[in-house]
């Protein structure tokens, strides 16, 4: 297939933070990279600078605002697909999807960009989400999130839809990865009681899908059985649920377990977090659309213990099946931690799920796209 120059428009809300985010700078960085012309459309955020480093024009409108006032764009995203000739136009949250949508249909079908959308969550199914299957074709970063798309909108052609899991940087997670010992110094300057302790790590931000209480009680658990372990909950706490992170604290307490659970918020070095675990939980209470964190940690070789359901059971069968144990099954759960603990089970280096194969297949789809009449 010949390879043609793009220009491609990717729209979502802002780029503050976060997976699809992250996504979207990657894509755009490989499109500069192999000479492209890259744009993305948002109300900006903190991320917008890694788009500048990139060499990725950014666009600062606020698609994602929910009011009436957002409608205006569709007239404006219009002109402009025109004006710069886009090619392909790809949209990965709701809201921006409807403007680019709108936008793309009252365009004339000979020389309008090809519409892709990504389906990156399990969104609530109503008639506002299906608009993320109206794409020309449709990814999913998971084969679980391709079930829920057939499940919830048989009127979606399965023939468009793409799956194409997200992936890590193999240079940035390289197996075997230990962290420098400036890092570690500081580290255990900090927590010192992580030094002769088996340390279990549980990411995530601190909202009731992401199983906190049920890590609390397998700590609990672990304690009554001598053992010595210390339990890191890694994650931001989010002011709109405050009352839950109070109650997880207090939680805390209330089982006399303050010298075994740490709570260290948000943090930026997760890769070292990671290196410096014995092992990762992942523990949500809800299927994950995909679930980095865990292969994150399972790229650089450390074990995770996850509920088998969704993209996480889907990482966990593919790299290392042995960590999968069934939800909410917090026996289950406590044995084989207790076991893994005992004997460090080794997790195989290589997997399918990188970074490179994730652009790849983005591109390519891209082209295939283009070049489809």
């Amino acid at each position: 297939m010949v390879q043609r120059r793009l220009t491609v428009v990717q729209i979502l809300p802002d780029m503050e933070s976060g997976g699809v985010e992250r996504g979207t700078v990657e894509i755009g960085a490989e499109l500069v990279r192999r000479g492209h012309r890259a744009i993305v459309i948002s109300a900006g955020g903190r991320m917008v600078h890694e788009l500048a480093r990139h060499k990725v024009e950014h666009v600062a409108w606020k698609v994602g605002a929910k009011s009436l006032a957002t409608l205006r764009f569709i007239r404006k995203l219009r002109k402009f697909l025109r004006d710069e000739h886009v090619d392909i136009l790809h949209a990965r949250s709701r809201l921006p999807a409807w403007i680019a949508y709108r936008a793309w249909r009252g365009m004339s079908p000979q020389t309008r960009p090809r519409f892709v959308t990504t389906v990156h969550g399990f969104y609530s199914v109503s008639r506002y989400s299906a608009i993320m299957t109206k794409g020309e074709r449709v990814i999913a970063v998971s084969e679980a999130v391709q079930r829920y798309i057939l499940d919830n909108y048989p009127q979606t052609d399965p023939a468009r839809i793409a799956v194409i899991p997200r992936g890590v940087d193999a240079k940035l997670y390289p197996h075997g990865h230990r962290p420098p010992p400036s890092w570690s110094q500081i580290w255990f300057q900090r927590y010192p009681h992580l030094l002769d302790s088996y340390v279990l790590t549980l990411p995530g931000r601190l909202t009731r899908l992401k199983g906190h209480r049920d890590f609390i009680e397998l700590i609990a658990r672990l304690v009554e059985r001598k053992l010595p372990v210390q339990g890191l909950i890694v994650g931001a706490e989010d002011p709109r649920r405050q009352k839950y992170a109070d109650s997880l604290h207090r939680m805390v307490r209330d089982r006399g377990l303050e010298a075994h659970i740490v709570f260290t918020g948000e943090r930026s070095d997760m890769r070292e977090v990671y290196a410096s675990s014995n092992l990762v939980l992942s523990l949500s209470q809800q299927p994950e659309s995909f679930g980095r964190t865990v292969l994150e940690a399972l790229a650089l070789g450390v074990p995770v213990v996850g509920y088998d359901h969704g993209g996480v059971g889907e990482i966990l069968a593919a790299i290392f099946p042995e960590g999968r144990v069934p939800v909410g099954d917090l026996d289950e759960l406590t044995a084989r931690v207790e076991h893994f603990l005992g004997k460090t089970p080794h997790v195989p280096g290589g997997h399918p799920f990188t970074l490179q194969r994730m652009l790849d297949s983005t591109l390519e789809l891209y082209q295939s796209l283009v070049a489809a009449p």
